[in-house]
């Protein structure tokens, strides 16, 4: 029997989307031949130096296949089992990897710091960098790590990512970048991706593609190289040297040809922007934070929330408090979906207000 229902409109997640189909192909053509195993194969050499161009500089690259394992293994090759790392309360690390920053760093403690947009405020940092340092009764500062772009849709500048560099610098701390939305905050900023990372001070990129187009796909971005021996044992140990390398790299490597990452990138913040725009203009409805990439929240009522579900509508509106809904574009959304979404919210305020 054929499934006549309509497909959801899904506003939930960006790692809902499918794959760019240029990455697609490039997967495709990947299958026929022999390759060498491990990563010693053309093309994940040609994904280095991809990366190299990109960042203008001889970075080192070790391809994974999520955004978890990107994460937690450079959080491990930063921080001793005793130390901290200082992240913000609303990161990726503090709520939503069940765990694996301290099973992989053997204990290392999440010190959760607050701040607006989910950007680290800079005179939290310099209490928490110097607080109880050398003491054997507490764990021990050692890696920051900040969210690019942040988990509320805000981005990162050059200037706000040098002060945070600094004075992590200055206490004799590494800094990690979780960059599960890089392109996007790249794309946002029209800044090189060299000025949003090793130039403002970063030690280690999570390279996310996954949310962008990807299938199963991300990378650790090296720019202190000194790091990768230590980075490729703990990812070897970790599962995440494939044998068949070639089929990650494939993907990275049509990802960033022809600057498909970065467009992809800036159509799903052009997306959030339309969405952002038409409901400032519904009444009854209140955007909340800043929308610079491709995330949104607002407070819509609780009645509205349960008809936009009614109609199939998918988006996460019951983990803040009530009232409040995130909505997530990406590069596969429309702005007939877009449109779709901001007319039914306009339906159901008004029916609601009847």
């Amino acid at each position: 029997m054929t499934d006549t229902r309509p497909l959801p409109r899904v506003f939930s997640s960006d790692n809902t989307a499918g794959t760019s189909p240029e990455i697609a192909d490039a997967v495709a053509r990947a299958v026929t031949g022999p390759a060498l195993p491990y990563g010693a194969d053309a093309v994940t050499g040609r994904v280095r130096d991809r990366l190299r161009e990109i960042f203008e500089t001889d970075v080192d690259v070790l391809i994974v296949s999520t955004g978890t394992a990107a994460n937690v293994l450079s959080l491990a090759a930063l921080t001793p089992p005793w130390g901290s790392v200082l992240c913000h309360r609303d990161s990726h690390i503090n709520n939503d990897e069940c765990g694996a920053p301290e099973f992989y760093t053997a204990g290392a403690k999440l010190v959760p710091l607050d701040g607006r947009d989910a950007k680290i405020d800079p005179d939290l940092l310099r209490t928490a960098v110097r607080h109880k340092t050398g003491d054997v009764h507490s764990v021990e500062p050692s890696v920051v790590s900040v969210t690019q772009a942040t988990e509320t849709g805000a981005v990162l500048t050059p200037d706000e990512l040098g002060t945070l560099a600094t004075i992590t610098r200055d206490a004799g701390l590494r800094l990690h970048m979780d960059g599960a939305r890089f392109a996007g905050a790249v794309a946002a900023l029209g800044r090189t991706p060299a000025d949003l990372t090793w130039r403002a001070g970063v030690d280690l990129l999570s390279f996310g593609a996954t949310k962008n187009g990807t299938m199963t796909a991300d990378a650790i971005v090296v720019f202190d190289r000194a790091l990768t021996p230590e980075l490729s044992f703990r990812a070897k140990r970790a599962g995440q040297i494939a044998a068949k390398n070639r089929f990650h790299a494939a993907q990275l490597d049509a990802y960033l040809t022809d600057g498909l990452w970065l467009r992809n990138a800036a159509h799903a913040n052009s997306m959030a922007a339309r969405l952002r725009h038409g409901l400032n203009a519904v009444p009854g409805v209140e955007p909340l934070g800043t929308t610079d990439a491709n995330i949104l929240f607002c407070r819509l009522p609780q009645p509205v929330i349960e008809k936009l579900l009614a109609d199939g509508f998918v988006f996460y509106h019951d983990r803040w408090e009530p009232g409040v809904v995130r909505l997530v574009t990406s590069f596969a959304t429309t702005e007939d979906d877009v449109d779709d979404l901001l007319r039914a919210v306009g339906d159901a305020t008004a029916t609601g207000s009847r």
